[in-house]
């Protein structure tokens, strides 16, 4: 039950199906409020005009007491035709065999007539002045004067033209030029007529009746007179316009499939009955309109209310035997399809309340105990009780076109949709078809639409659009297998192998996130601020992956993990957090954390940053495993190359609902560490909760650093990024700088000098660079020097080596075309490996060192890759460990100082130690250097540029 809507929804999903089954309804229900008009409009015209309630008391009130009448006249013949659809189907099958009957008849009828017309036309004659055609309203005779007797009178139509019946009176300049002619408005077939009615002939409003061929005198100044009795187009026509009214007359070929339900057969009588009816209703008005155009004059057939012949039915006059035999099967086969209409509407507004895909319209799926659809009915009158009182037939017809041509649209989309999906599930039994064909008729649907009336068609869509959005989002969740659920598969591997092919571009980067979040003993979320937290950072949209461990085997666990999957899954919709939710099964917790790692996300999408909240118990925990899984985790995403994002103190945090009125997030840019520093704050102000906090960078400098240099050079670099933030540089002695600050600051001088580079040309970039990494390298022996208690730790791959390594190296970020905008201010640990990616240009130890074998012919050692990954030795000596925490205390005081009300505070976080005696000592670190902040966001980045000057 339910015909093309079924079709529609189970092919392209719910949304779609209710969307366009609603307007298939409502064109079908107008369609029904049309044909009764019809009906009407033939009884008050053709049978019985002395039924008519409302009576124009002249010619401008005629067509406004016409729509009266049938709109009193159409509410009537809808009570009558309600009731019987609301007896029983079997009454309305009995009733259109009888329709059917006349509708042949009359057919048959007007076939013989334009038979009979070869040899023996009607007498049907039209009065013609000049080449104008004049209304048979006012007169009885075609002529100005008559002869009575030996007397020479004038007639009626004289007395319409002139100012008197007198021959001496002042006559219309037309008329007195023009000789007045009868002729036959049906001359029978005839070539001539044929290629005269071949060519188009539309008219605007107000334009008089031509006839074409004949000669007239026209006054070249002459006024034409609105009062004479002319036939007069009464609207502008145009192919567009007839496309919409005509088009109404072949939307019925779907009633049989809109009655599915109540076929014996109907995988064999659907195909078979709407071939035959395309194929009989095609042939039929193809071949009406070309004997017509061959049988009647044209200004005949383009005279709309029959003005020149007396409102005269024109067809009916061709007919033979007689013209009742059209009046009443026309009639027959309004009142018909009116019934079919109301039989076939409550049974599509049924079906689709009954699938309850539209919660409002779940009382119409109920109906009487034989499933007749008692109150689908009742709404479907009122509807059609809409149009009746619209009353204009020109009006309605354009309306209902747009939703018939919208559901035909459709079932052609899902057609073609399933084949080119090759789903499994398609396996029509029709054989005789090709997905091109379904393309071809949907393309044809779309193109009638905007030929009959844009904005019609645009009401269409936009009436179904809202359909659409309100089904997606109140409407009831069906699984149908539907073919766009296949389509958005087919998409997403596409894209899925597109992403293969190579690494995204700074402009496209955005955080991918993998959310580690715990869960209680009733695998519940223990901090659901962290996931409040990722919804705020996802104004960069991209992948969400919000993963969990739970220890243990798998065959024990899957019932809590299932439990888990869905806890988390109903707290991201809660945050409104669109992602996914993955939970993993491991023996321990440090195994599972390594898992999601590696595993999570499927060929290019996947996650290039992990968020995790701070184990703020570390402390408490005999068995330590609980900071040794952290350290470990920092480690390992340092190895994958991916941020790292460690919200301390999470459960302050605030959550979606609360807004900050004012505040400020500051960043403390100690290390340039890929711009996630800069990028982070930017995406959080895009959500409403951080919308109105302000961004600040603070950066930290030695005495003997330019200080205003540096922060001029830090705006220029922030205005060319296009971040709004204000700027502070702080100033530390060097009694307050040990390991941690000193070898973050020391590259702060670096960075000052290659920034002020940003407006070289890229020739005279590079031929600083080597200038530039001298001078680097310079500055940081002096450094070196000047600290000699500085500890720094080489990679493992070069802590073995007996030579003395040589000082850093620089890396030099820039763009291809552009001026170099931004330095990083370490070599990255991954410096080779992320050097194919072709996001930037890098000065890289690989283009250094062949740059020196050009031009010295020796090869330069490596050198220490990343100053930022240069970490103490933590197991060194107490003393050392002593001045570090002195260190970090004092780097606590100016940070609680300067951002103590701060309502986030984002910070580089310094790499875990490289042996592992140390490691407490990094946690005390860490948590002495964030002490006293509410809220502060430990950031680690991923060994690349995230953000770029263009974009």
């Amino acid at each position: 039950a339910g015909g093309s809507y079924y079709m529609i929804s189970r092919s392209l999903g719910p949304e779609f199906g209710g969307a366009v089954g609603l307007c298939f309804y409502l064109g079908t229900t107008f369609a029904g409020a049309m044909y009764i008009l019809g009906t009407v409009e033939i009884l008050l015209a053709y049978l019985v005009p002395s039924l008519a309630i409302f009576v124009a008391e002249d010619a401008s009130g005629e067509a406004a007491a016409m729509l009266n009448n049938m709109r009193v006249y159409g509410t009537c013949v809808l009570t009558c035709t309600a009731l019987i659809v609301f007896v029983g189907v079997k009454y309305v099958n009995k009733f259109a065999l009888v329709f059917l009957a006349c509708v042949i008849l009359s057919i048959i009828a007007i076939y013989a007539g334009v038979i009979k017309s070869a040899f023996d036309p009607p007498d049907f004659p039209i009065c013609i002045l000049g080449n104008r055609t004049l209304s048979r309203s006012g007169f009885d005779i075609c002529a100005k004067v008559v002869n009575d007797g030996n007397e020479t009178v004038t007639t009626k139509l004289w007395e319409l033209f002139c100012t008197s019946s007198f021959l001496n009176a002042t006559c219309d300049e037309y008329f007195v030029r023009n000789n007045v002619t009868e002729v036959q408005g049906i001359p029978g077939l005839s070539v001539r007529l044929f290629q005269e009615n071949l060519w188009g002939n539309y008219l605007t409003k107000g334009v008089i009746q031509e006839k074409l061929g004949e000669n007239s005198a026209v006054s070249p100044d002459g006024p034409l007179e609105r009062d004479l009795p002319y036939v007069f187009s009464d609207m502008t026509s145009c192919f567009t316009l007839l496309v919409g009214i005509y088009f109404p007359s072949v939307t019925g070929i779907m009633a049989g499939s809109n009655r599915s339900g109540d076929l014996r057969d109907a995988q064999k009588s659907i195909p078979l009955g709407t071939i035959m009816a395309i194929a009989t209703t095609t042939f039929v008005y193809i071949s009406s309109v070309i004997l017509f155009g061959a049988c009647i004059e044209g200004v005949v057939l383009r005279d709309k209310f029959g003005e020149a012949v007396s409102g005269n039915l024109v067809v009916g006059t061709l007919a033979w035997p007689s013209p009742w035999v059209i009046v009443f099967g026309s009639l027959f086969s309004t009142c018909g399809a009116g019934l079919q209409s109301l039989t076939g509407a409550p049974r599509l507004l049924q079906a689709i309340a009954r699938d309850g895909i539209v919660p409002f319209l779940r009382v119409f799926g109920h109906g009487k105990a034989n499933g007749e659809p008692t109150w689908a009915l009742l709404l479907t009158a009122c509807i059609c009780e809409t149009g009746i009182l619209i009353a204009s037939l020109d009006e309605v017809a354009p309306i209902l076109s747009m939703f018939f041509l919208m559901c035909y649209l459709f079932v052609n989309l899902a057609c073609a949709l399933q084949t080119l999906l090759r789903t499994p599930n398609w396996r029509p039994r029709f054989k005789y078809y090709h997905w091109t064909l379904s393309f071809l008729g949907m393309s044809l649907c779309l193109a009638i639409m905007f030929i009959s009336s844009w904005y019609y068609a645009l009401v269409a869509m936009l009436i179904a659009g809202l359909l659409y959005k309100y089904i997606e989002y109140r409407g009831a969740e069906k699984e149908w297998g539907d073919g766009i659920r296949g389509l958005s598969l087919s998409a997403a591997r596409f894209a899925l192998l597109r992403l293969e092919e190579g690494p995204p571009h700074t402009k496209n980067w955005r955080p991918q996130l993998l959310v580690l979040v715990k869960v209680d003993q009733d695998q519940n979320v223990s901090h659901p601020q962290l996931l409040s937290f990722t919804s705020q950072l996802k104004a960069g949209k991209g992948l969400t992956i919000v993963g969990s461990v739970l220890e243990g085997t798998y065959l024990d666990n899957h019932p809590q993990a299932q439990c888990a999957e869905q806890s988390i899954r109903r707290l991201m919709e809660a945050e409104k957090v669109k992602g996914f939710c993955q939970v993993v099964v491991s023996s321990n917790n440090r195994d599972g954390i390594s898992n999601l790692i590696q595993s999570g996300g499927l060929g290019g999408l996947q996650h290039n940053t992990v968020l995790v909240g701070w184990p703020s118990k570390w402390k408490q925990n005999e068995d330590q495993q609980t900071w040794r899984n952290f350290i470990e985790l920092v480690r390992e995403t340092t190895a994958a190359h991916l941020a790292l994002l460690v919200a301390k103190n999470i459960s302050l945090f605030p959550s979606n609902q609360e807004r900050f009125s004012e505040g400020n997030i500051d960043v403390w840019w100690i290390v340039h560490d890929g711009g996630m520093l800069m990028l982070l704050p930017f995406l959080l102000r895009h959500h409403k909760v951080w919308r109105k906090c302000k961004m600040r960078i603070f950066t930290v400098a030695q005495m003997d650093d330019n200080s205003i240099q540096m922060k001029k050079d830090l705006i220029t670099f922030l205005y060319h990024l296009r971040i709004d933030a204000e700027v502070e540089v702080v100033e530390m002695h060097d009694s307050d700088i040990s390991a941690y600050t000193y070898e973050k600051t020391l590259v702060m001088e670096q960075r000052s000098e290659i920034l002020k580079q940003m407006h070289l040309t890229k020739n005279e970039r590079e031929r600083e660079i080597q200038s530039i990494t001298d001078e680097s390298r310079g500055s940081i022996r002096r450094k070196n020097h000047s600290n000699p208690k500085l500890h720094l730790s080489v990679p493992e791959e070069q802590a073995g080596g007996s030579e003395e390594k040589p000082e850093e190296e620089v890396q030099l970020i820039h763009d291809k075309n552009a001026t170099t905008h931004s330095t990083s201010s370490q070599s990255t640990t991954e410096e080779v490996d992320t050097a194919p990616d072709k996001v930037h240009m890098t000065w890289t130890k690989d283009k250094f060192t062949s740059d020196k074998t050009k031009s010295k012919g020796s090869t330069t050692p490596e050198g220490i890759k990343d100053i930022f990954n240069m970490k103490p030795e933590w197991e060194n000596l107490n003393q050392t460990n002593v001045r570090r925490m002195h260190t970090a205390v004092k780097l606590n005081e100016v940070i609680v100082k300067k951002s103590q009300d701060a309502k986030l505070v984002l910070l580089n976080m310094p790499g875990p130690p490289r042996n592992r005696k140390g490691e407490e000592n990094y946690m005390e670190f860490l948590e002495v250097l964030t002490e006293h902040l509410d809220r502060v966001l430990l950031v680690r980045g991923g060994g690349r540029e995230v953000i770029t000057i263009y974009s």
